[in-house]
């Protein structure tokens, strides 16, 4: 080699060396922009993630407080069909006492008038406690101290010993659930 490209290699050289060096101060700077971008950008992420979570827990918080609200107003009118199906029964009396006033009718046939008001506002009563499955305890047969309570006990020679003689008050259960036990009497 001539000594003119000996001094251009030289002079080259030490040109690709500072671009090297400045190469690779520009891979530094750009990874550490990039290592700050990324923190950046996981940041960002993370402000968003605890945001949703804060709307979510606050939306899980309200929609608790509006499924416990309507728990109780559910429990406070739970009663409210029933309650409706017995104004039919309290009608029917009323309008019987308001017979009773408006007619001038003899005593008997007053009274046969009321009877057949009574006898309605039963039947409206037994029809309301149907909707609602209120049920009358049976009384036929065997004694069952879940459903009858036996007040006293009587001699009979029809039945045998532990069965019902007879019915001294109704009772009546709410499905399967008691409400009021039979007052019954039961054969020694």
């Amino acid at each position: 080699m001539s000594e003119k490209q000996e001094e251009l290699n030289e002079e080259v050289a030490p040109t690709e060396e500072v671009q090297a060096e400045e190469s690779t101060q520009t891979q530094e700077e750009q990874k550490e922009l990039s290592a700050e971008d990324k923190i950046a950008e996981l940041e960002a992420k993370l402000k968003e993630s605890e945001d949703k979570y804060f709307r979510v827990h606050a939306d899980f918080e309200n929609i608790k407080k509006r499924l416990e609200k309507e728990k109780y107003q559910a429990i406070d009118y739970a009663s409210e069909k029933f309650a409706k199906d017995l104004l039919s029964p309290i009608d029917t009396l009323e309008m019987a006492l308001a017979a009773e006033e408006a007619a001038d009718l003899p005593a008997e046939e007053l009274l046969a008038k009321l009877k057949e008001g009574v006898e309605l506002t039963i039947k409206n009563f037994y029809t309301a406690f149907e909707k609602h499955d209120i049920s009358i305890i049976e009384t036929d047969g065997e004694f069952d101290p879940n459903f009858h309570d036996a007040v006293m006990q009587v001699d009979s020679p029809n039945h045998e010993a532990g069965q019902i003689v007879s019915q001294l008050q109704k009772g009546y259960k709410f499905k399967d659930r008691l409400l009021r036990a039979s007052m019954v009497s039961i054969a020694n």
